[in-house]
């Protein structure tokens, strides 16, 4: 098995047979020696440092009805909100003196959210801090849209394809929501100069190790800037609210596989794998993760933004304990980075696309 993992570290990929293997049959002897590699690899790139991103869930209305989503169309349970241009602006300033140089702005499928209200919100984010980095996870729009945004200074957009294999695909959607306009929007955004991240879910329903080597080989065709992973959890006002969820183990094994395979990687520790066990971000920070994104959104909404049950949202999760959360860094030897945080390689890309 080590000799697998030192060839993924060398050729940054392995055969479907390899890959199957440690997917399935590492122990936990392997599990720490790929960790230990992978660590390795991203401080070769990123030293101790963990980027931070100040995350700003601003709606949690959605036209779809992804089966596994707390926020979903047919969630009448849901307590629905959507802050406005003004309120979004308030919590990047209180970003901002807390020292983070990037703001993602997150939110369901909002038909509200329309291409001139987005834009003017970006646009009015980047006037006001013209050193930071907006990043936008709003779902499927149309290529125009995405133009838009971009002109309009969007730098970087997060879409999780959630799973490459279109029968499994079908069995976590509704029929209208395809796995081919999900790749469509992917490839749109790349072609538009994005930081493009995409992602999945580790243990969704029905999910195999064929699945999940079907996302790698799918995230080795699109050379992602980003990729999010993180453990299905479920919520209990959805159809698949008595699924198992996955595993902070195959998280984590995850997570030294992609930093392998993609060493310049903006990797997070996500807040679903805090969620699932109190040091989650520490130990996904230990298995090559890169990124933490503490909750900035308001702290009357943060609850209602629930796409899985028990998510965590305050304590060292909220963008206010920044000091509490370098000390839990620090105290397995990294420091939260004060800076935007790009991909290696990108800011030559970003001026080429701003200049066009």
């Amino acid at each position: 098995m080590r000799e697998l993992i030192d060839q993924l570290a060398a050729e940054h990929t392995l055969p479907d047979r390899e890959f199957a293997a440690l997917l399935t049959q590492a122990g936990q002897g392997d599990r720490e020696y790929l960790f230990h590699r992978a660590r390795r690899v991203a401080q070769g790139r990123f030293g101790n440092r963990v980027y931070t991103r100040g995350l700003i869930e601003f709606t949690n209305h959605c036209r779809c009805d992804c089966y596994y989503c707390g926020i979903r169309r047919s969630n009448r349970q849901a307590s629905r909100y959507r802050l406005e241009q003004e309120e979004i602006l308030d919590r990047c300033a209180t970003g901002y003196r807390l020292g983070f140089r990037t703001f993602v702005l997150q939110g369901g499928e909002d038909p509200a959210v329309t291409d001139r209200w987005m834009a003017g919100v970006v646009a009015a984010i980047k006037a006001a801090h013209p050193d930071c980095a907006v990043t936008l996870s709003i779902g499927e729009r149309s290529g125009e849209s995405y133009r838009l945004l971009r002109q309009a200074g969007a730098d970087r957009y997060l879409l999780r394809h959630e799973t490459a294999t279109p029968a499994h695909y079908a069995r976590l959607h509704p029929p209208a929501q395809t796995l081919e306009r999900r790749m469509g929007c992917l490839q749109s955004l790349k072609e538009l100069g994005y930081q493009v991240g995409a992602g999945f879910m580790v243990g969704s329903p029905w999910q195999t190790a064929e699945h999940l080597i079907a996302d790698l080989r799918f995230l080795e065709q699109l050379q992602p800037a980003m990729v999010g992973i993180g453990p299905f959890i479920p919520h209990r006002d959805t159809p698949f609210a008595r699924f198992p969820a996955g595993t902070l183990e195959q998280t984590l094994l995850l997570l030294g596989i992609l930093r392998l395979m993609f060493p310049g990687l903006l990797l997070p520790a996500t807040t679903a794998l805090g969620t699932i066990a109190p040091d989650g971000r520490e130990q996904g920070i230990l298995a090559g993760a890169n990124v933490v994104m503490p909750n900035l959104s308001p702290q009357g909404v943060r609850e209602k933004y629930s796409l899985y049950d028990n998510k965590i949202c305050t304590g060292e999760e909220a963008a206010e304990s920044w000091e509490k959360l370098d000390a839990r860094m620090r105290a397995i030897g990294y420091q939260l980075a004060v800076d935007r945080g790009d991909a290696p390689g990108f800011e030559t890309v970003r001026r080429d696309m701003d200049r066009s």
